[in-house]
């Protein structure tokens, strides 16, 4: 059997998480041409074949099985054995993966840019998701820490909360409600909502508050992305259900307005959460500690 490299496998798994090569290369910011060398090298070492073409995409062969489902384990085992070599270092060094759910993009960068005045030599890897492939890396230990609106309720998790997250109705300044004050609930029942895709903690909030009124939700379009939300809002597409923290510029602007609608904004928390189960390492611990202790006053004077 040939040499191996955890690279390689590393590659693998996200290969078999993507379901293509390309999408997989877009994800570790590499060329597909080096996805797919990571791919043969492992056959070679193996003399198996992990995978194979299907239309578009790959499937794994059952050989590829297998060696997905014990690589996860090992990759968990090494990460385990990273942060419990970190104990010896202490919290001044160290290495933290953490899984933040998209809407977080907005204020985690200025987050671990404070903190990385506090700690220099901790290295922290970040992962921008929606809440469902969060959940996944926080179960599978691929997240030391991870970043939410909502901890699960299915899992065993520690988690605490650091700061407020307010979400609310949004519409383009030229909408029928724009400047309208007090409205009930039950008015937006005869508009076209721009919603977040399955999987998104803020499309799950949505849906959860439609149903507390008993209101039917109108869905004009899905997308994937905050971004291109707000602009699909502004463009006059529909309304939109968003955080309040990631529409500052937008309304400060004027190219966004929060709709005066009665018990809106409602108020929830983001949450720094982890496996009960897992040892945190003295850096994870330091970023767990900074978040509590200064993250929701940051957030504040920032958003």
């Amino acid at each position: 059997m040939r040499n191996y490299s955890l690279k390689q496998i590393q590659t693998f798994i996200e290969v078999t998480r993507q379901g293509s090569v390309s999408k997989a290369a877009e994800k570790l910011c590499v060329t597909q041409p080096a996805v797919s060398m990571h791919i043969r090298q492992l056959e070679e070492a193996f003399g198996v074949a992990l995978v194979e073409a299907q239309g578009r995409g790959i499937r794994l062969t059952d050989a590829g099985r297998t060696f997905a489902g014990r690589a996860n384990v090992v990759m968990a085992e090494l990460h385990e054995l990273e942060s419990l070599m970190a104990e010896y270092a202490g919290a001044q060094k160290g290495r933290i993966a953490l899984a933040v759910v998209s809407t977080a993009k907005y204020f985690v960068p200025m987050l671990l840019m404070r903190f990385s005045r506090l700690y220099p030599d901790i290295e922290v890897r970040l992962h921008i998701e929606n809440r469902e492939s969060v959940l996944g890396m926080l179960e599978r230990s691929e997240a030391d820490l991870v970043i939410m609106g909502r901890a699960p309720r299915n899992m065993t998790t520690q988690a605490a909360a650091f700061a407020t997250n307010p979400m609310a109705i949004v519409a383009a300044p030229s909408h029928a409600l724009a400047g309208r004050k007090n409205l009930p609930f039950s008015v937006l029942a005869d508009y076209a909502f721009v919603m977040r895709e399955s999987g998104s903690g803020t499309r799950a909030a949505m849906e959860r508050l439609f149903a507390l009124h008993e209101v039917p939700l109108k869905v004009a379009m899905e997308m994937p992305s905050n971004e291109t939300i707000k602009q699909a809002v502004m463009a006059g597409m529909g309304l939109s259900f968003l955080s309040l923290r990631t529409l500052r510029q937008e309304l400060a602007g004027g190219y966004l307005v929060q709709l005066d609608i009665n018990g809106m904004p409602i108020v929830g928390q983001w949450f720094v959460t982890h496996m009960a189960s897992k040892t945190l390492s003295p850096a994870a611990r330091a970023f767990k500690a900074f978040l509590v202790e200064q993250g929701g006053t940051l957030m504040d004077a920032f958003v």
